[in-house]
């Protein structure tokens, strides 16, 4: 029980989702209707995901693209390097993940060479570029990869719709990065490359083979999911079943407990009436103003139900990350990695993420309004 207590509290997105789901069910009660509404293609795709993605940490896969980095001793390339880094691989990889790789590895280079005080304000842009590059792909972010599984479009129209905000993105970010060092465009950084030791894992063939299996089933919206996932579960119970044992179960948990809120919510008919009433034509604006309170995931599964506009709930949620840490669980990951290596700068990170993603968002946001009404 104490263990259960203790996760809970260090994990407040999984307590939120539990006691939302609990409280659901005292408004609509449980029937075996709940199990049918439960969206388990989704869980089970994310679960391959997250399977797959902690054995690519574990074999350093990307480990190439993290020596090439080190060949750079422009500020200027160096900093676009990581953050174009992340923004790259979260359409592939999660945003999270890619902060899990970029982030330790921008302190890391960046304390070792001297140049600390640029830590937080590149970082801050690569949290930025992981929501804004992970947009553009199904499975770049957990809320796409639940929404395309429901908006029943292909893969090629989804990504030309999301081309724009991330092309968008791009370019703003290289702005930001040359405000960064207006002052000091040919600042050099010196680190001594041996300080770096990746070594590669002999798994590397299996996981980069596993992950175009996930990949497959999500574009091809295979009705064999389910056996995709026996595979991904069995070739890796097989070959390293100790990695079952690091992935993160939090999210996928997170995730269910959500579905059951958002099932036992539209159940009721009052309530139903009134969010149907509420959101329709405002989906975008819903979907940034919930995602503050209970994070872009779990607002897009609360909010499918009673959007009419697929355009405006994805975009909103794509944008909603930058306007807080809890906006996006990817930005949370970013303030976990960061306070661990500097213990009691919390605050400072708030201020600094606070004041350049909303200097980002204050830029896209209409923008991402006015592109809503292209609708999917």
């Amino acid at each position: 029980m104490n263990k259960v207590l203790k996760l809970l509290k260090h994990e407040p997105m999984l307590t939120v989702s539990a006691a939302a789901a609990i409280a659901a069910m005292f408004i609509t009660p449980p029937s075996t209707r709940l199990l049918g509404d439960i969206d388990w293609h989704t869980l089970g795709t994310l679960l391959m995901m997250l399977c797959v993605l902690e054995g690519f940490k574990q074999e350093n896969v990307l480990d190439p693209l993290v020596r090439l980095s080190l060949k750079t001793k422009s500020m200027v390339g160096l900093s676009l390097f990581y953050i174009f880094g992340v923004f790259f691989c979260s359409m592939f990889v999660t945003n999270d993940v890619s902060l899990m790789i970029f982030v330790p590895l921008t302190i890391f280079t960046f304390r070792g060479g001297g140049k600390e005080q640029y830590i937080l304000p590149v970082i801050t842009m690569e949290n930025i570029a992981a929501i804004r590059g992970s947009l553009l792909t199904p499975f770049g972010s957990p809320q796409n990869l639940f929404l395309f599984s429901r908006f029943g479009i292909k893969a090629g129209r989804f990504m030309l719709h999301m081309l724009p905000l991330c092309a968008g993105s791009a370019v703003l970010l290289v702005i930001f990065v040359l405000v960064l060092y207006r002052r000091r465009l040919h600042e050099q950084i010196d680190f001594d490359r041996s300080q770096l030791s990746l070594q590669a894992g002999s798994k590397r063939p299996l996981y980069l083979g596993l992950f175009v299996l996930v990949i497959f089933t999500i574009v091809s919206r295979t009705q064999l999911w389910w056996a995709a996932v026996i595979i991904v579960v069995t070739v890796i119970a097989a070959a390293d079943r100790r990695l079952f044992m690091k992935v993160d179960y939090v999210l996928l948990f997170t995730f269910l407990f959500f579905f059951v809120f958002s099932s036992s919510v539209a159940a009721n008919q009052g309530i139903a009436d009134f969010l149907r009433k509420a959101v329709a034509g405002r989906e975008y604006w819903w979907a940034i103003g919930l995602s503050q309170i209970i994070s872009n995931v779990p607002a897009s599964i609360v909010l499918y139900p009673f959007s009419q506009s697929n355009s405006a709930l994805i975009y909103g949620a794509d944008t909603a990350g930058l306007c807080s840490l809890i906006g996006s669980l990817a930005s949370v990951i970013n303030y976990r990695i960061y306070v661990r290596e500097y213990p009691g700068q919390g605050k400072k990170f708030i201020k600094v993420f606070t004041l350049i993603s909303w200097a980002f968002f204050a830029i896209v946001v209409i923008p991402g309004l006015l592109l809503s009404s292209w609708e999917m």
